[in-house]
């Protein structure tokens, strides 16, 4: 089980390999406030067409309020992210943004990875034959990673 934020899955999208984190992961879970998020946008509506497409990804409300350093740190739909994955505790947190990363891996205790990290295992599983193509075409489309993330990305892909 995997919780995402809105990032990874514009990403995904972006370049229509959302059903990565399906067969990676299995069950997908999303904040209703990150799906909100991406439908009033992302980058330029980018991937919006897959998420409709992915009905295998779930909305979920959360009924509870978030934890106000979560709100006084974060935009809503990261700290619904990282609220989400606390009440689903094992589940993987998938999360670009650097502050969101760290507060939920530093103060939250969870485990988080990245949309590079996605790419990299789904090399392995053998469900995608190169990783480089994919983030070119992320970058491409707008999707903001460094040149020094993508370099380590593309090293633990060995390529």
């Amino acid at each position: 089980m995997i919780v995402c934020n809105s990032g990874p899955l514009i990403a995904l999208g972006g370049i229509d390999r959302l059903e990565l984190l399906r067969d990676l992961f299995g069950q997908v879970l999303v904040p209703t406030e990150v799906v909100d998020e991406w439908f009033k946008g992302g980058i330029h509506k980018t991937g919006v067409e897959a998420l409709q497409r992915a009905a295998w990804i779930e909305p979920r409300a959360i009924p509870t309020a978030c934890d106000p350093l979560l709100v006084s740190l974060l935009d809503l739909g990261e700290a619904r992210a990282i609220e989400l994955a606390r009440q689903l505790q094992p589940a993987v947190l998938l999360m670009d943004e650097a502050r969101g990363r760290r507060v939920a891996r530093d103060i939250y205790g969870l485990q988080v990875i990245g949309t590079g990290r996605v790419l990299i295992e789904a090399k392995h599983a053998g469900l995608i034959t190169q990783v480089e193509p994919l983030v070119s075409a992320m970058r491409e489309f707008g999707y903001w990673l460094s040149d020094k993330i993508v370099a380590e990305i593309l090293r633990q892909a060995g390529e």
